[in-house]
């Protein structure tokens, strides 16, 4: 009997233990305010400090182009936020425009300034959304590409209501953003989607938290997942497993271009290769070796330039060859 009165006291220890870790994991990374852009990008890998002559360059030349700040309503009534670009530079063939899906703590704005001015550039029109519970978008649950892929489809009706029937729309994502415009390959898309590109998607929320609790910080997974599934779905309305990027791209019909660099610790590169591996649509991929994560277009900017370029030609230039 002593024994058993310590095997309960043990399990119920245990239980408190689990219940406090599930807590504190579920509120410091999916809730708004405890979620902290500094400490994604510490545990990203990546020196951007080498890279901020650049961005203050580029931020400077896209701040001074002509947009403006876009206010949609997403399916549960949250105010979503974007800025738009209109294309600064005329294409008498097509009307183009890119939407770009920034990352985990990240904003519209900011994490793709100086992508922005490639796209810009070459003829595109852009849309910088603030992810629900991201910059000026409301929202205290982050929808981790699983809610944030049905707010895509409402940025996609703006595009064309904006833009025109005959707009021709590329869907581009890093990060937690390549995971939106991958599970968003799996809806069905309005006609005028022509491509997607990712650049260092994860597979699903569950998938890689286990991987960041395993590999980064040694620590089991179990039960704070699990238990994170839990109040997820109850508070956020969406399973951490729920929406899986290589289920999705099964069900793709659009062209996807595949990036992620050789050396991201955060989202590992094997989970590119898995989710290219499912894909069921046209698609490419390119490695940028040594670049950690979300650092490809900065390591190797002409390759990935080049890449985009290559990708746009096809996917536009098909739309062409429909007429």
């Amino acid at each position: 009997m002593k024994v058993l009165k310590k095997i309960v006291k043990a399990a119920g220890i245990l239980a408190i233990v689990g219940v406090g870790e599930t807590v504190y994991f579920y509120n410091r990374t999916m809730k708004r305010n405890n979620a902290k852009t500094d400490r994604t990008m510490k545990m990203s890998g990546t020196d951007w400090s080498q890279y901020m002559p650049l961005m203050e360059e580029r931020n400077k030349f896209v701040l001074a182009q002509p947009h403006q700040d876009v206010y949609q309503t997403s399916f549960d009534d949250l105010k979503l936020h974007a800025t738009y670009f209109p294309s600064i530079k005329s294409d008498d063939n097509i009307k183009k425009v890119v939407i770009c899906f920034h990352g985990y703590t990240g904003e519209g704005l900011s994490n793709h300034i100086a992508i922005s001015q490639y796209f810009l550039n070459n003829g595109y029109g852009i849309l910088l959304p603030d992810a629900r519970a991201h910059g000026s978008s409301e929202g205290e649950y982050i929808g981790f590409g699983c809610l944030d892929r049905k707010d895509a489809m409402v940025w996609i009706d703006w595009v064309i209501k904006e833009c025109g029937e005959d707009v021709q729309i590329m869907l581009y994502g890093t990060s937690m953003g390549g995971a939106t415009v991958l599970m968003t390959s799996g809806l069905e898309l309005p006609s005028q989607v022509k491509g997607i590109v990712s650049d260092c998607a994860f597979t699903s929320p569950k998938e890689v938290f286990t991987h960041v609790l395993n590999d980064m910080y040694h620590l089991p997974a179990f039960p704070a997942i699990q238990g994170a599934d839990i109040l997820n779905k109850r508070l956020a309305g969406y399973g951490m497993d729920e929406c899986n990027a290589k289920n999705e791209v099964r069900k793709a019909k659009v062209p996807i271009l595949f990036i992620h660099g050789s050396n991201d610790t955060f989202v590992p590169c094997k989970m590119c290769h898995e989710i290219y591996d499912n894909c069921q649509s046209s698609k490419k991929k390119l490695i940028i070796e040594g670049a950690a994560h979300a650092e490809s277009y900065y390591k190797e900017m002409a390759l990935y330039e080049d890449a985009l370029t290559e990708f746009s030609k096809e996917i536009f230039e098909a739309r062409l060859s429909d007429k």
